[in-house]
């Protein structure tokens, strides 16, 4: 993992495009486009609200929440690898459902844009969020974006690793549930956009959790693909274990009815004949707020060990495959890891490399904060231009609950 250039914000980026949504008192957005011709895959990222730098965050917290932290709560954020995060102020219910409906309706409508699509010729829209502001939420900026009525809506709600768990389902077909959809079969060979919309600012307005509060901030990435075409499977596994301890808290805003007899953590509801919902089921704050995080030892504790077990089974399993298809010299170009801090990443890195695992896993994302579900996929936008027709890419998400989807895709034919 390289080391972290300091950014400056993310609206000060050349190819950004700027406006301001008028909800409250104006909020900014920016929206960037990127598309690789080699690959014929594109995709659009970016985030909302005023930018805060490390030094002015804890008196945005102060004067948002009403909470001041002290100074031995003051996390070392750059050395965490965030230097900057983008949050909302405080608005009304009203007011946060404008603002996300037209955040997201913006980010399908350039996407589509971006990779010189039609929105008629979009089969199906895959979004993760961790706290969807209503449970409509697909099906209302997709129609704001001119998509079909038709087209396949998926929300997936596992937390930080909902677009890859939507990414997953959108390749692999063994994902299927028994007497449901197969949802990669029936999008394969079609145009389907998947990503991550994550309003996590107006989500810490509601806790007082130190470390959340300085954290996380708004972010959202969307890509065009077209499965079994312009990215294809290899292999995968999508691994679900209860977090017994608790060590991160998030409160479910969908519905969910507990751990099943199989022991699964995930309800699977098909509401409409087009629509479905991912629900993953999550310990809930004891104090009734929206976080509640046992601290970055917790977090390392949470997701490391088990991450680096999927990481190297997907690993593993990649290498046979290129032995059975007779190609032992090919390799996985990069990895596209959830940035839910870079202390975490680097030690997933550092016990892969002990299993003799290695490959490249850049950290792309200093200047957004832990954005969740979208982080992902902005990664991988941020290293789109660099990869080339036929790579292999190992996209690993990992989220609260917890969940993990790790795969490893062909681009190209």
């Amino acid at each position: 993992m390289p080391d972290m250039p300091v950014p400056s914000s993310f609206y000060e980026r050349p190819n950004v495009e700027k406006s301001v949504i008028p909800v409250g008192p104006g909020v900014p957005l920016g929206l960037e486009g990127v598309f690789n011709p080699r690959l014929g895959i594109g995709g659009v990222y970016g985030s909302w609200g005023q930018s805060y730098g490390n030094e002015a965050l804890p008196s945005f917290i102060a004067e948002r929440n009403g909470r001041h932290l002290e100074a031995d709560d003051v996390l070392n954020l750059a050395e965490l690898g965030f230097n900057y995060r983008q949050h909302v102020p405080k608005l009304n219910q009203a007011d946060d459902m404008r603002l996300e409906l037209e955040v997201g309706a913006r980010l399908l409508k350039k996407t589509i844009e971006t990779c010189g699509w039609d929105a008629a010729e979009i089969a199906g829209v895959l979004i993760g969020m961790t706290g969807p502001i209503s449970l409509d939420y697909i099906r209302q900026i997709s129609r704001m974006a001119g998509i079909p009525e038709s087209a396949l809506k998926v929300s997936v709600h596992k937390a930080c690793d909902g677009s890859m768990g939507a990414l997953h389902l959108a390749l692999n077909p063994v994902l299927s549930q028994p007497g449901g959809l197969n949802i990669a079969e029936h999008l394969r060979g079609k145009k389907v956009l998947v990503g991550g919309i994550e309003g996590l600012s107006r989500i810490t307005c509601r806790t007082t959790d130190k470390n959340a509060l300085q954290l996380f901030g708004n972010g959202m990435g969307a890509i065009g693909v077209i499965p079994g075409e312009t990215m294809r499977f290899l292999v995968g596994k999508s691994y679900e274990t209860y977090d017994a301890e608790g060590l991160l808290a998030v409160k479910m805003e969908y519905p969910h009815s507990g751990l099943k007899a199989e022991a699964s953590l995930l309800d699977v509801t098909r509401e409409l004949e087009n629509e479905v919902r991912i629900a993953g089921l999550m310990n809930e704050p004891r104090n009734g707020e929206s976080v509640e995080m046992a601290g970055l030892m917790g977090m390392v504790k949470l997701f490391v060990r088990n991450g680096v077990q999927v990481v190297e089974d997907v690993y593993r399993e990649y290498q046979s495959l290129m032995e059975r298809m007779g190609e032992t010299g090919k390799s996985i170009t990069m990895g596209i890891v959830h940035h839910a801090n870079y202390k975490i990443n680097a030690l997933k890195a550092k016990h892969l490399s002990k299993l003799g695992v290695e490959f490249p896993m850049p950290w792309l994302l200093s200047d957004f904060g832990n954005v969740s579900a979208a982080s992902n996929i902005i990664a991988f936008l941020r290293k789109l231009p660099e990869i080339n027709l036929g790579d292999h890419i190992l996209f690993d998400g990992f989220g609260a609950g917890t969940y993990y989807d790790v795969m490893a895709v062909a681009m190209g034919e």
